[in-house]
């Protein structure tokens, strides 16, 4: 019987070369899964930086919605969303006003113009996801969703909060010795008295934390690259292996620390005397990118990430990257201005 398998698959050198090979095969093919499978990733990230993007102008006060459906979504899933299955952020058609799988801490921010830092609450907030559909009275303008956004949370899910204001944790973002090292961005020929091209004042105080309030408008592309525009400044975030490239034109430091804000876990208080604009490039690693999709909720692969990485900010390639233009981030403590959370149900109340 050996000898009869050995006649039909060869010796016993050639069977174990048919073992390697079906082995390395089969490393190719996991290995090229798991490359689609960041990739995926990555467009996805993309596509929730453009969702965090998205702000509002300050509003005094609004009415509330005339109706509004409430249903729990499903967890962020990457095949789900690269499928078209799943749609995440807010859109804003006439008088409809339809989120996608948006979290509670989502509609916080939304609802109070607030970063993720300012939150205080529940692990849960983060994690829960809803569906809304909702219709606004007539009259109403996309500048008054924020305090519709407010009367809706503290209706059907019985949201109390009050604010404080505590020393916490943060970033300054000072110049290095050496001076900075940034391009300033040339004026705009065909607009030259465009708001662009100067220091933009912000549509809001700007809050302690050093971010700001600003109307924004985003597009896409078909290639996962995402484009926003604001009077900050302009982003393009293309996807690229091994993470994602930046590029920023007529960026003021407002629109930097908006942008860097995202991929930090404190806030970042503008410290550099910088008043110009500035054109720059930043490329951020795939583990920055991860770490801010498991920020949102999103459940991703962890790859070889190394657990001491965490508490070393060091590593981070938004730290290193910025290092090129003369820019540190540098540990400090700053008043932080917060929304704490006193009572919020996880279930809304029925449609």
């Amino acid at each position: 019987m050996g000898s009869h398998f050995l006649r039909l698959f060869g010796g016993p050198g050639e069977e174990a070369t048919f073992r390697e090979l079906h082995l390395r095969r089969h490393r190719m093919f996991l290995q090229s899964r798991i490359k689609m499978l960041y990739a995926n990733t990555q467009r996805v990230i993309v596509s929730l930086l453009f969702v965090m993007a998205a702000a509002f102008g300050q509003g005094a006060g609004g009415p509330t919605f005339e109706v509004a459906s409430i249903k729990k979504a499903e967890p962020l899933s990457v095949n789900a969303v690269m499928s078209g299955q799943m749609h995440i952020g807010m859109t804003i058609d006439a008088a409809i006003v339809n989120i996608r799988s948006m979290s509670m801490a989502d509609l916080l921010r939304a609802a109070y113009k607030v970063k993720s830092f300012q939150i205080s609450g529940p692990d849960w907030l983060g994690a829960e996801r809803f569906d809304i559909v909702a219709k606004m009275p007539a009259g109403a303008t996309r500048d008054q969703v924020p305090q519709m956004l407010q009367a809706l949370l503290a209706d059907r899910f019985k949201l109390t909060l009050h604010r404080t204001t505590s020393d916490l944790p943060a970033y300054a973002l000072v110049v290095m010795k050496g001076g900075a090292k940034l391009k300033e961005s040339p004026p705009d020929e065909n607009a030259p008295d465009s708001p662009a091209n100067g220091p933009a004042a912000p549509l809001a105080p700007t809050p302690t934390d050093g971010g700001a309030q600003v109307r924004a408008v985003a597009s896409s592309d078909a290639n996962g690259v995402v484009s926003t525009a604001s009077p900050n400044g302009q982003t393009k975030m293309v996807p690229r292996e091994g993470g994602m490239r930046l590029e920023m034109t007529k960026m003021n430091t407002t629109g930097m620390l908006e942008m860097l804000g995202r991929f930090v876990d404190r806030p970042i208080i503008d410290m550099t005397g910088l008043t110009g604009r500035y054109d720059f490039t930043l490329d951020i690693g795939i583990e920055d990118m991860l770490a801010l999709a498991r920020a949102v909720g999103m459940t991703v692969p962890m790859g070889n990430r190394d657990a001491t990485r965490a508490s070393d900010p060091g590593a981070s390639s938004v730290f290193t990257g910025i290092q090129q233009y003369g820019l540190k981030l540098e540990p400090r403590k700053a008043p932080i201005d917060l929304l704490v959370i006193d009572h919020v149900e996880k279930t809304p109340t029925e449609n």
